[in-house]
Parts: structure tokens; C-alpha cells; sequence
């Protein structure tokens, strides 16, 4: 505390970045054709990307850790997040690597297809990572598209006392248990959860993963909301918020980073599913994955209207 102004909270958000074509069409065809874009946009995208910018569209202090190519791809991604106020300084460019880039074509009704290209051959190695900032951090974010980086952070976050929060989303399943072991609070994307648990329903699955370790296991639902199984809390869920959707890209990154902002912020896990719940939602009213952020103002108006 300082002047009587409580301390803006600092996130370090570890794994993808990437640039974004994004496609607003009427509707998906029904087999190879030519369909006209009703809008295009360009725009920076990744999971941990998307979450340090909500975060600080927020009003949160966002690191993040991640690698570009030493290309035009990865200057835009650079230049974006630097206008939103995100901690550059450890998203590394490398002369051998490509950035990772995404067609993503969305409906009328806000649904998506996504066609990504990651450079495979991205130099994996940590050594470079600042892991002695985390003692200093308020908590450490991390998705499963930089395996490397992700084990290495977290441990070091544990060994800090400094809480971890991970975005369990597909292509991670072998690696699972091992990160678990090292999460305090994973949140699963559904598709993830059933790819990694595919037996049971969702709350025998969200306490399965407690057995892994973390004192916190959730699944996003889309537009059904959030449910979650904590330790302490119980169990609960927040329905989500309805919404004019234009474009759903980005919305569980903007859950995650909106969430574990709120829960460093010293919030009870019902308000940051529901601060989360709402962010999410107000994301998808705009095309693309950060055009909808909403500041904190903006989101405490709409909570407010939602009763």
C-alpha cells in the first residue's frame, strides 16, 4: 500500500503469441468454393498473448515470455502488444524462427474455423527466461503451446510461493499430469478436458485433476459459463453472460487472464468466475480476439447492469 492506493497487481504470462487474419463471412460454405468477406481484420492473437493483453486492458501490469520470428509477423505481434501496455522485454525475436500466424474464418453467428501454422523448429530453449523475476510476481500464467518454458516457470513460482495458473487447452495431453503436479489452479477449455479425461462427467473430471495436484481445477463452457472445483470453495458454477456475438476467437484467453487478475486482486473464486464470465463475454462482441477487451470501468458497468 502506498498514498492509501492498493499496488497494481503484476502477472507474467508464459507460451504462444501470434498474428491473426481474421474473416467475417455469412456463413461457412458446404464444400470448396469462393465465399466473400463481409470484414477482415488484422490483429495480434496466442493464448498467453491474448491473456497479458487483457490483463492489461484491465488495468493489470502484463509480462509476457514468449518468441516471434525475427519478422514482419513478429514486429506486428511486438508493436500490438506494446500499444496495449504489455512487458515486451521477454518476448524474444529469433533470426531462425517464423512467427506463428492463423487464418481464422468466422460465421454470423460468431462460431470459427482456424487454420494455424507454427514454426516447429522455434528454438525451445529457457536459459534466456528471467526466472528470477518471478519472486516478484503476483502470479504466473501459463498455456501448453511452450512446454519448456511453462515446467521451468512454474517450478520456480513454487519454490517462490508464487501462485500458478494454467490454460489447459488441447495438443498437451501426455504432458498433463506433470504440469498439474506443478499448477495451483488449472482451467481446461471443455475440449481439452474431454480429450484428457474423457471418462465421467465434468465434476468427476474436475476432481480428478485435484488428484493430479492443483487446488483448483475449472472448465470453460463457452456460453454456458464456467464450472469449477476448488479445495477450499467447493464447488460451484457462473453461468455465462448473454451477449450479441460476433466473434468467439480469444474469449477463453480473455477468461484466463481477466480470472487470474481477479484472484491475485484478493477476489473469492465465485467473483472471479464471474468477473471473468463477463469479460469473456463482452470480448465476443467485436471481431477479433482483443477489439472487444473491455477496460475495468467498462466491465463493472456491465456486471453492474446484469444485476
Amino acid at each position: 500500500m502506498a498514498g492509501g492506493m492498493e499496488a497494481v497487481k503484476r502477472i507474467i504470462c508464459i507460451g504462444h503469441s501470434a498474428l491473426d487474419h481474421i474473416f467475417r463471412v455469412e456463413s461457412f460454405p458446404r464444400g470448396p468454393s469462393k465465399v466473400r468477406a463481409l470484414e477482415h481484420v488484422e490483429t495480434g492473437g496466442g493464448m498467453a498473448a491474448n491473456a497479458a493483453a487483457t490483463i492489461a486492458r484491465l488495468g493489470g501490469k502484463a509480462e509476457l515470455w514468449s518468441r516471434v520470428g525475427d519478422d514482419d509477423a513478429g514486429a506486428k505481434v511486438r508493436a500490438g502488444l506494446r500499444a496495449l501496455g504489455v512487458d515486451v522485454r521477454s518476448l524474444q525475436s529469433f533470426e531462425e524462427g517464423r512467427t506463428s500466424t492463423s487464418a481464422i474464418i468466422v460465421d454470423n453467428a460468431g462460431e470459427r474455423l482456424i487454420v494455424g501454422s507454427r514454426d516447429i523448429n522455434m528454438p525451445s530453449g529457457t536459459s534466456w527466461l528471467p526466472l528470477e523475476r518471478i519472486r516478484d510476481a503476483d502470479a504466473v500464467l501459463g498455456d501448453v503451446r511452450w512446454l519448456e518454458a511453462v515446467r521451468v516457470a512454474f517450478t520456480r513460482a513454487r519454490r517462490e510461493g508464487v501462485p500458478t495458473v494454467l490454460d489447459g487447452d488441447l495438443g498437451a495431453r501426455e504432458a498433463m499430469p506433470e504440469l498439474l503436479a506443478i499448477t495451483d489452479y488449472a482451467i481446461f477449455s471443455q475440449p481439452a478436458l474431454e480429450d484428457f479425461l474423457p471418462q465421467g462427467t465434468i465434476e468427476e473430471k474436475l476432481q480428478r485433476v485435484l488428484e493430479f495436484g492443483p487446488r483448483h481445477a475449472g472448465v470453460t463452457l463457452g456460453a454456458k459459463g464456467y464450472q469449477w472445483l476448488d479445495r477450499q470453495a467447493g464447488t460451484g458454477y457462473q453461468p455465462g453472460f448473454a451477449v450479441d456475438v460476433v466473434d468467439t476467437t480469444g474469449a477463453g484467453d480473455a477468461f484466463h487472464g481477466a480470472f487470474t487478475l481477479a484472484l491475485v486482486e484478493g477476489k473469492p473464486i465465485p467473483e472471479c468466475a464471474r468477473f471473468a464470465c463477463a469479460v469473456a463475454a463482452m470480448k465476443c462482441t467485436r471481431l477479433g480476439s482483443r477489439a472487444g477487451l473491455p477496460t475495468r470501468a467498462q466491465v463493472e458497468g456491465f456486471l453492474a447492469a446484469q444485476g
